[in-house]
C-alpha cells in the first residue's frame, strides 16, 4: 500500500512539548481529515484511554508561550486559539481505537513508522556521537603529546644560552695600526 500521507509531513508535525515527541490535536485532525473539534470529543468520550503518559492539554502558560513564539493567533502562522490536547506515540496508536474510520486506521500506521524511524534516527545519532567521543579522547591524548614535546622544545629554547668562546678584557688596538713600545 502507498503512503496516503508523506513522510515529511507527518514528521513536521511533531513537536517537542514537555521534553517528549507529540503532535497536536489540530494536525491529527487534519490528518484524519475530520474536525479538530470532533476528535477532542471522541477523546473526552474515551477519556479513560488517554492517561498522562498518552496525552495531556497544554497549560495556560504554555499556550501563552506557544503564541508569543510566533506573534499571533493566526491559524496558518501556528497560533492557537484554545488550549491544544498533545498526545504521545502511545496516544496516537490510541487514537485508531477511538476514531475507527479506515482512514484514521491508515494515518496511524504512518504516524507510528515515522515516530519508529525517528527514534531510530536519534539511537543513530547516539552511536555516531559516542563514536566522535572516542575518536575525540584519542586524539587529544595524541595531541597532548605534541604539545608537551613542543613545550619542551620552547622551554629548552628561553633558557640563557651560554657563550662559546673566548672573552676578550683589553680592547685590541685597531686593525692596521702599530703601537710603538717605549723602551729605556
Amino acid at each position: 500500500m502507498t503512503d496516503i500521507i508523506p513522510t515529511e509531513t507527518i514528521a513536521a508535525r511533531i513537536y517537542l512539548i514537555r521534553s517528549t515527541k507529540v503532535m497536536l490535536d489540530r494536525d491529527l485532525a487534519e490528518l484524519y481529515k475530520v474536525e479538530t473539534a470532533q476528535l477532542k470529543r471522541a477523546v473526552r468520550r474515551n477519556i479513560d484511554r488517554f492517561p498522562d503518559d498518552f496525552m495531556f492539554e497544554f497549560t495556560k502558560k504554555e499556550l501563552d508561550s506557544w503564541r508569543c513564539q510566533f506573534g499571533t493567533s493566526n491559524r496558518d502562522k501556528m497560533g492557537l486559539r484554545h488550549k491544544p490536547m498533545a498526545f504521545t506515540e502511545q496516544g496516537v496508536a490510541m487514537l485508531s481505537s477511538v476514531l475507527r474510520s479506515k482512514r484514521a486506521i491508515h494515518v496511524n500506521i504512518q504516524i507510528m513508522r515515522v515516530f519508529t524511524k525517528l527514534r531510530q534516527m536519534v539511537l543513530e545519532n547516539e552511536d555516531l556521537r559516542r563514536e566522535l567521543a572516542k575518536m575525540r579522547k584519542q586524539t587529544d591524548e595524541r595531541f597532548q603529546i605534541v604539545f608537551e614535546t613542543l613545550d619542551q622544545l620552547l622551554s629548552v629554547d628561553s633558557r640563557p644560552k651560554r657563550k662559546i668562546g673566548f672573552d676578550i678584557k683589553e680592547p685590541r688596538a685597531a686593525y692596521g695600526k702599530r703601537t710603538r713600545r717605549n723602551t729605556i
